[in-house]
C-alpha cells in the first residue's frame, strides 16, 4: 500500500509555469510513477511517465515540448514541469504508481492496479 500526495497546483496565467510534486511517506524507488489528468466530463489521461531508473516519456502531442517529468527519490518525489500554459491545460492532476521489475517499465493507462493520489487542481485563466 502506497500513499502519494499531489501538490503545487493553482492559478496561472496563459504562459506561465508551474511544477507539480508528488510525494509518498514511502520509498518511491520500486515504482513506476505517471502523471495524469481530468476535466469534467472527460476520461482521465495520461499525461507523462517515469520509470524505476529515470526513462520518461510524455504522451500527449498537445503537452511535448513544453512539459517533463523529473524524480528525486531521495525526498520520495516525482516532479510534473510544465511551462507555456495554455488554458486547455486546466484539469485536475493526479500522480499513480506502479509496480515493475524492469528497470525502465512505464505506463500509460489510468486503467489498473495503480496506486492514486487525490490530485491537485491546475487552472490556466487570465
Amino acid at each position: 500500500q502506497l500513499q502519494l500526495v499531489e501538490s503545487g497546483g493553482g492559478l496561472v496565467q496563459p504562459g506561465g509555469s508551474l511544477k507539480l510534486s508528488c510525494t509518498a511517506e514511502d520509498t518511491l524507488e520500486d515504482y513506476a510513477i505517471g502523471w495524469f489528468r481530468q476535466v469534467p466530463g472527460m476520461e482521465r489521461e495520461g499525461v507523462a511517465c517515469i520509470s524505476k531508473n529515470g526513462a520518461s516519456g510524455v504522451y500527449p502531442y498537445s503537452v511535448k515540448g513544453r512539459t517533463s517529468i523529473s524524480r528525486e527519490n531521495a525526498k520520495n518525489t516525482v516532479y510534473l514541469q510544465m511551462n507555456s500554459l495554455k488554458p486547455e491545460d486546466t484539469a485536475v492532476y493526479y500522480c499513480a504508481a506502479a509496480k515493475f521489475e524492469a528497470p525502465n517499465s512505464c505506463f500509460w493507462s489510468p486503467r489498473g492496479p495503480h496506486y492514486w493520489g487525490k490530485g491537485t487542481q491546475v487552472t490556466v485563466s487570465s
